[in-house]
């Protein structure tokens, strides 16, 4: 057998960079889709005449299965036990399937005057609800997925920069619901357009995955070839999840996502209206600010990850952008600060914050957790997030709105819509970044008596 076939795939740099392309494409895709109803919050409002309850519903449900049902830990245990390739077409199509029962829903009268019964809640809020939380365990099971591609592909390689690069990758679809979401709506009349352009993105990221399967399965037989897979094709038991429950760093780190993405992805949700409630940016343009943020991490992801691959310095890292958290939260705390250059500069910060925690922790959790545990692993952490900062959080904040913090109403066009004070939504931000803070020290504590290594360069490890 000569050299060429020895190799493993993944020494090629061509293939690795390929892989992580693809997978990046697909998130980005479904990225798009999570944050696309967050600039159309007033539009909704306005043309389904919901209340912020019921967008907190909503966008509470996204995490439903994944959180009640258990999908997404399922859907890590599949992913261990079946690979990359089954796992990933499943939730590539659940995501298709899921983004085009939310957009039948916002887009047809048929659930007009419809009403839940015992619960109480609008049967098109309802249906769109249950196609996004359908959406949500496509999502975060392909999220899972991706980080495990990348722990196999670049493990020992630019590990950091590639999960750096994916995350940023996949913001530019955050970013480019934000920015272009209510200006899509606005001009087709209708808040199910925006929609519509997700369910065709997703359809595509789907056809962009069949094509990394084929490298996927071409690296299995390269991997074989050199006799380089037997520790990753270790069977996947039970028992593991009783192992990774075991490990103190890796309840921090869990707890520390958490926490984090709980003052972040609620916040890009209710962002675009705080834009028009406080900072008094047109409805049309309220997404422009918030989408500054994802943008903004592209570039420092890159050069978060970098670092950490060639420096290290995991565990300061999560501190440093656990504070910066903090501080961005507190401007917007303040009243007085409603300038909308505020708002610009707080969010600018505010990106190099949410690009230094996730361009180290993901990389982090390699180092202490198996590769044949990773998928279950990230699972579990995905499921914690997905408790707290996608369903917990959210529907917290828009209860606290309607009912704490209507001020008033505000007539844009001929249709009045309620007014806001967010004050008290970010006191809650605020302190949630604060425990944050307290977990990231408490990892880095951890890392020092265990010897993980998240302070040692990717590459050593």
């Amino acid at each position: 057998m000569n050299a060429a076939i020895q190799r493993s795939l993944r020494d090629s740099v061509v293939a690795r960079w390929t892989s992580l392309l693809i997978v990046s494409f697909t998130m980005l895709c479904g990225y798009y889709v999570a944050d696309v109803m967050s600039p159309l919050k007033p539009l909704i409002e306005q043309q389904l005449k919901w209340t912020s309850a019921e967008y907190g519903f909503f966008t509470g449900s996204y995490a439903w299965f994944n959180v009640f049902l258990f999908m997404l830990i399922l859907g890590g245990i599949i992913l261990d036990k079946l690979g990359a390739r089954i796992t990933g077409v499943l939730a590539c199509s659940l995501m298709v399937l899921g983004c085009g029962v939310k957009w039948w829903a916002v887009s047809t009268h048929m659930l007009d005057h419809t009403m839940i019964p015992l619960i109480h809640v609008k049967g098109q809020v309802m249906v769109a609800s249950l196609g996004f939380a359908a959406f949500g365990v496509g999502i975060e099971i392909i999220g899972v997925t991706a980080t495990k591609i990348i722990a196999r592909w670049f493990k020992g390689y630019e590990i950091a920069l590639a999960m750096g690069l994916q995350v940023g990758t996949a913001r530019i679809g955050t970013a480019l619901a934000l920015g272009l979401g209510a200006p899509i709506a606005v001009y087709f009349k209708a808040v199910g357009a925006p929609v519509l352009v997700g369910v065709i993105l997703l359809a595509i990221g789907l056809l962009a995955y069949f094509f990394y399967c084929a490298m996927d399965k071409k690296l299995d037989k390269t991997e074989a070839d050199s006799g380089q897979s037997s520790e990753d094709e270790e069977a996947f038991r039970l028992s593991d999840i009783k192992e990774i429950l075991s490990i103190r760093g890796f309840w921090y780190i869990t707890i520390l996502c958490a926490l984090f993405y709980s003052a972040v992805f609620p916040f890009l949700k209710y962002a675009p209206d705080l834009m028009v409630q406080k900072f008094h940016v047109k409805e049309s343009w309220a997404g422009a600010i918030p989408s500054i943020l994802p943008f903004a991490t592209i570039p420092l992801t890159v050069v978060f990850g970098s670092y950490y691959d060639r420096k290290g310095k995991g565990a300061t890292l999560m501190i440093i952008g656990s504070l910066l958290l903090v501080l961005v939260h507190f401007i917007f705390t303040v009243p007085i600060l409603n300038s909308w250059m505020v708002a610009l500069a707080a969010t600018i910060v505010l990106g190099f914050g949410f690009s230094l925690v996730p361009s180290a922790m993901w990389p982090s959790v390699p180092k202490f957790i198996p590769h044949r545990q990773l998928g279950t692993a990230y699972a579990m952490i995905f499921w914690t997030q997905n408790l707290v900062a996608l369903w917990g959080v959210p529907y917290l904040i828009g209860y606290l709105l309607d009912r704490f913090c209507i001020t008033g109403t505000m007539v844009v066009d001929g249709v009045s819509s309620p007014s806001y004070n967010y004050a008290l939504p970010m006191i809650i931000f605020t302190c949630l970044g604060v425990l944050a803070v307290v977990f990231a020290f408490l990892l880095k504590m951890e890392d020092k008596a265990k010897g993980f290594g998240l302070e040692l360069p990717c590459k050593e490890n």
